[in-house]
Parts: structure tokens; sequence; C-alpha cells
């Protein structure tokens, strides 16, 4: 099967990916010369009763839950749509930050929906793209041709890569920032941009986005530095680093990166406790306690990272960039040579608090995989009929899935539940109403307050109105 494109975009109900809802998915398929194939896709979701969306999420994208339960899928059939239709086999998926944010999304709508979270990215010749980064690196170091945006802060100038504004720019269609199909048109004439002005950068970045082509270029078997691109780097230098490998991550498929723009002999009088302190404080408080921050990241492997030889910095995009290459390679020795300083920067990021974990059963997504005696049942379970659901009450090896399938029956099969379960589930969301309705309301005065869009606070105070559980004594 021939490999194809897929530029997709969601707009959500808020921005945690294990408890908000995708709530509108636009798409469209492209050959690799990026023309459309079949018609554009944009579907809403429904938002079950359970979920009290983000008040300021509402006011950016203007979708209400009521404009998705009118024309919107269940959460289970957009599940099952995505797999069926969109990433399909050869399919290369390709966002705007999809991988640190609408990719989390879709793998945490796939786990609540007893679909695989992971496969639609890489099996049967599935793979991602992320154009961001692709934009990042290509405005460091190849901008010519493309025009560059700049937002402003206090009085200031500062390179901005917000879609919308780089469309404006370059006069490309975008009709409605933050609607998911209109960002999507903007996407692929962002790429065809890029392609045209700038098409060696662009098949390179394109060919290398895989774990197997990164780990050639970033590897502690002959470490060499590399370019990087990333959201985490500094804004003076256009998001660019010349990274250097320096250990393997805590999680397989990933490695820490030092960045030599950085002298480390600079580091040299930091006590052994501050290392860790300046990778936990934020930078605020970095600033007040009067520690730096200290110029290592990990590299995610299967995160499409924007990187190439550093050979492609030529001196005119250095001077450009304010890098002084001569400094780059003292700084290159210096690291070389003082390992123990590296070491305790090392250490320091072994030694930081993992995140809190979940207790709830949806934010337990990487837990664990799924046990080999549990995914035969699992796999069933999205192909059951109501009266099949009714009936099933398998004796799950995982302790997540049985919370898990109460959830995902109340939600978009509600008559497959018992008398019994029916209750349960109004008192679920009895509890959780009442853990959450107070912050919701409150920030509906606020945005009142504000000035923001009545018709919006007012569809948002209905919803909760409509949704509020009423429990029988």
């Amino acid at each position: 099967m021939a490999q194809t494109l897929f530029f997709y975009d969601l707009e959500t109900s808020g921005l945690n990916p294990r408890f908000s809802r995708v709530m509108q998915f636009a798409g469209q398929r492209t050959d690799l010369d990026l023309q459309p194939i079949d018609e554009p896709i944009n579907i809403f979701v429904r938002l079950s009763e359970d979920i009290l969306p983000s008040p300021s999420a509402i006011m950016v994208t203007g979708i209400t839950p009521q404009q998705t339960l009118s024309d919107g899928l269940s959460e289970a059939e957009f599940a099952k749509f995505l797999y069926a239709e969109v990433f399909t086999p050869d399919t290369v998926a390709i966002g705007y930050n999809n991988i640190r944010f609408d990719d989390e999304f879709l793998r945490n709508t796939f786990w609540r929906n007893f679909h695989d979270p992971y496969e639609w990215q890489w099996s049967e010749g599935r793979s991602k793209w992320d154009l961001l980064d692709v934009v990042r690196l290509v405005r460091a170091l190849r901008p010519d041709g493309i025009k560059w945006p700049f937002a402003s802060k206090n009085g200031e100038k500062y390179p901005t890569n917000k879609l919308e504004l780089l469309s404006k720019v370059n006069k490309l269609e975008h009709k409605h920032a933050h609607d998911a199909l209109s960002d999507v048109e903007a996407l692929i004439g962002m790429t065809r941009l890029i392609r045209e002005k700038q098409p060696k950068i662009y098949d390179y970045l394109f060919e290398n986005r895989g774990k197997k082509e990164v780990a050639k270029l970033v590897n502690l078997d002959n470490p060499q530095p590399f370019v990087y691109a990333s959201g985490r780097y500094d804004t003076a230098h256009e998001k660019l680093a010349v990274a250097f490998p320096i250990a393997p991550g805590k999680n397989a498929g990933t490695m820490l990166v030092y960045n030599l723009l950085f002298d480390p002999t600079e580091f040299a009088e930091l006590k052994d406790g501050d290392f860790l302190k300046s990778l936990t404080l934020r930078y605020t408080e970095l600033e007040s306690a009067g520690l730096p921050q200290l110029p290592i990241k990990e590299l995610n492997f299967g995160r499409c990272p924007a990187i190439a030889p550093l050979g492609v910095l030529d001196e005119k995009s250095a001077k450009r960039l304010d890098i002084n290459l001569e400094q780059v390679k003292e700084n290159y020795q210096k690291l070389l040579k003082n390992r123990g300083i590296i070491d305790k920067m090392i250490n320091a990021w072994r030694e930081r608090p993992e995140y809190e974990a979940s207790k709830d059963v949806e934010g337990k997504l990487y837990d664990s995989f799924i046990p080999d005696a549990d995914k035969i049942r699992v796999q069933k379970i999205p192909e059951m009929m109501v009266e099949e659901l009714a009936d099933f009450n398998p004796n799950f090896t995982d302790e997540r899935l049985p919370e898990l399938l109460f959830r995902y029956k109340a939600r978009s099969f509600p008559k497959s539940l018992s008398e019994a379960e029916q209750k349960r589930w109004q008192s679920y969301r009895a509890q959780k109403f009442a853990e959450q309705a107070p912050k919701y309301m409150e920030e509906l005065q606020k945005l009142s307050r504000s000035g923001s869009d009545d018709f919006l606070l007012q569809e948002l105070q209905l919803w909760a109105e409509s949704i509020y559980p009423e429990i029988d004594e």
C-alpha cells in the first residue's frame, strides 16, 4: 500500500489529556506530494454526562458541549472510526505540537475505549511526524523564502512560531484559528511552503524522523555534537541548541544531552544539592534562589526530534543566531575534561522525583502494558453490541480494567448497565460533580466579570445544570 500523510488537529475540553476530552477532530489525507486524497474529515465527539469542560478552553474554541451532543459521535464510535478510517496502514500522522499534545489525547481516548493506545503510530507501516519542531529548525537554520512572525511583550519583540501567525504573514489559508479543520488547512499550507522553499532540510527531517534514524546520530558509541531544535531551548537562539549525548535517559529510547552553548565549568561551584534543585525548581524560583538552569535535556527518540549533523550550522546561520562556533568547540573540550561536573548533572537528573501517579484508573495508562492474559478479552470489547456488553463480566488479571469497562459501558452504552450499575454510575457522577463543580462555577463567574462571551457562558451554565446528578435516597 502506498504511504500517505494524514494531517490532523484536535480541539479539546481542557489541557489534561488523561481527564479532558476530544471535542472536535479534523484531518486531511494527502499523498507524499501534499496533494489531497478524498474529502477532509471534520467531526465532533460527544461529551459524556460526567465531564465538566474547562470554561477557559471553551472560550478559545467556541465549541459548546451541546454542539457535540447534537452533531457528534460517542467516544467509543470515535475511537473505532479512527482505527478503521483514519490511521490506516502506511499512514504518517502529522500535526503541530501533536506529539506532546494531540497524540496524548488520542492515546488516552484509545485506552478508555479498549483499543490499543500505541499501534496506530507504529504497526503496519504507520508512523508520525510533528511539524512544530520542523518549523523551529527551519527557522533557525534555513529561513530563506519564508516570512517569520514576531510577537511582543513589555515592548520587546521576540520570535514566535504560532501557526495562526505563520499563516497570516505568509498569506496561507487559515480562516478560523482554533477550529480544527482550519488549523489543518493552515498546517498543510505551511508544510507545502517549507517543502517548496527548503526541500533539502524538509526531505532530511522527514526521512530521519524515526527512532532508528535518530539513534544513528544520537548515541554513546560514537558521540558527536549535533543541532537540536526544541521548545525547551532559548528564544535568543531561535530554540536551537548544539547538543551532545552524555548518558542514557531514565527510560528506554531516551538520551540525556548537554547544550554546548554553555560552558560546563560555570557550574563547578555548585553544591551537590544545588544540581537537584536546579532541575526541580521552576524558572522563577531558580532566579530567586540564585541558581542557574542546567543545560541538560532528555531527548526522546520516539518523539521525532528535529535534529541534524552539526555541519548544517554554517557560519552565516551561526552569526545570525548569535552562536560562537569557536566557543562551542571550547565548551566541547571542557565537557570532555570535566566529567565530574557532568556526572553530577546526570545523577541529579536521575534523582528527580517522578510525577505523582494518578489514583484514578483513567490516568493509569502508563502504569503498565495490558497483560497477555487480558488482551484477547480486551480486543473483543469494541466490537460488542449492547446485549453482549450487558452479559460480559470477565475475570481480568489487570486490576485497572474492571473499572475502565464499567465507565466505558456507562458513557457509550448506558443500556448495557444493570440496575445496580446504574446506581453506581450516578453515585460516581455525584462524587465527581461535587469535587469539580465549585471550581467550574467560580471560573464561569470570573469569565463573566472579564466580559467573556455571554452565549458560551450561558451554555456552560446550562450544561452543568443538565448533567447535575440526582441520587435517589
